[in-house]
């Protein structure tokens, strides 16, 4: 073999390697190093584009929880408006007269290497290049979680068929899109109650006192129930409130609000899926809720046996994330430098 080659192949590990850090390391995304853990060597892409339930605040400190205290290596993207800011108010529907804006989120090439996404979008009308990029990740057979508008996650419909049918992100890939909230919207908060009959499944272990000041999604049709392929692991029980304490509503029936399935891909390969209809910045103030996501992303990677009751979900650093909303100007929701949510 001529020296050169010979050379070639045996940095060609190093190239390859430094190519990826490149990819991964940028001021337009957040990247965390995993510490110890189980998660060691394994890399998990969180996607923060709504508009309303801060998800710009919620995934850096899911991020932080998932690298310190479990060793996953974590990055956040951001939808940025045309500046490179982390912006939550840009409009999902055309202004009266005026062009729709496309929505971006810079590093969705991160997917190509990731181990698990954690989708919290939200009506998104993407570039064709970012949703194909998508698309490929979530045909790919790996792992993916969505969390609360993620059902509802893109405007436009995904470049996406199998056998020539087009599939749908919500109803099909997770099993079920936002139909209507299922009581008062910003007015109830929702109790969770785990199925007893998954009281042992691993995405479960540990998980107690789950609550969440959002309300309850409706994703079926009334007198329908969740599809055959799903398997509910929590109920959503409204409350007459917003507080942990409140009395439930009686004549809501609880919902299921997190759930898992498999999802086949265009080459039979079956995807672990996993779908939180809670998920607020203020929801993931419950470690309850905080451990089922993270529980959840274990089981995707086939890591059920690393589960324990007791490695640690506690926050790392402050948390402090503003109400959900619409009303910016209000909540003090305006854009920012990706920097400042570090």
């Amino acid at each position: 073999m001529p020296r050169l080659l010979l050379r070639f192949l045996l940095f060609l590990p190093l190239v390859l390697a430094c190519a990826l850090a490149q990819v991964s390391d940028s001021p337009q995304w957040l990247t965390y190093s995993g510490g110890d853990g189980p998660g060691k060597g394994k890399r998990i892409v969180l996607i923060a584009a709504d508009q309303e339930y801060r998800s710009e605040q919620s995934m850096p400190m899911m991020a932080k929880i998932l690298s310190k205290h479990h060793g996953f290596d974590c990055i956040v993207l951001f939808a940025v408006n045309e500046k490179g800011e982390v912006d939550p108010t840009m409009p999902v529907y055309p202004e009266k007269g005026k062009p729709l804006k496309e929505h971006h989120i810079p590093g969705l090439e991160n997917l190509a290497a990731a181990d698990l996404v954690i989708f919290f979008p939200r009506l998104l009308t993407l570039p064709m290049v970012e949703r194909e990029l998508i698309v490929k990740y979530i045909d790919s057979g790996k792992p993916f979680i969505s969390i609360r508008t993620g059902n509802h996650g893109f405007h436009a419909s995904l470049p996406y068929k199998i056998n020539g049918k087009q599939v749908r992100w919500g109803e099909d890939v997770l099993g079920g899109t936002f139909l209507e909230h299922h009581g008062r919207w910003h007015a109830d908060s929702t109790r969770g109650t785990i199925v007893p009959e998954q009281k042992d499944h691993p995405i479960l272990r540990g998980v107690t006192d789950i609550w969440g000041n959002s309300d309850v999604y409706r994703t079926y049709k009334k007198g329908t129930a969740l599809p055959a392929d799903c398997t509910a692991l929590v109920w959503g029980q409204p409350l007459m409130g917003r507080k942990p304490d409140d009395a439930p509503n009686r004549e809501l029936e609880p919902l299921p609000v997190a759930w898992f399935k498999f999802w086949q891909t265009s080459s039979g390969k079956k995807a672990r899926v996993f779908h939180s209809t809670m998920g607020s910045a203020h929801d993931l103030e419950s470690a309850g809720l905080r451990r089922l996501l993270i529980n959840a992303a274990y089981w995707g990677m086939g890591m059920e046996s690393a589960i324990t009751p007791t490695r640690s979900v506690e926050i790392v650093g402050t948390y402090n994330p503003l109400e959900s909303g619409f009303n910016y100007e209000e909540l003090g929701v305006v854009p920012k430098p990706v920097s400042a949510y570090r």
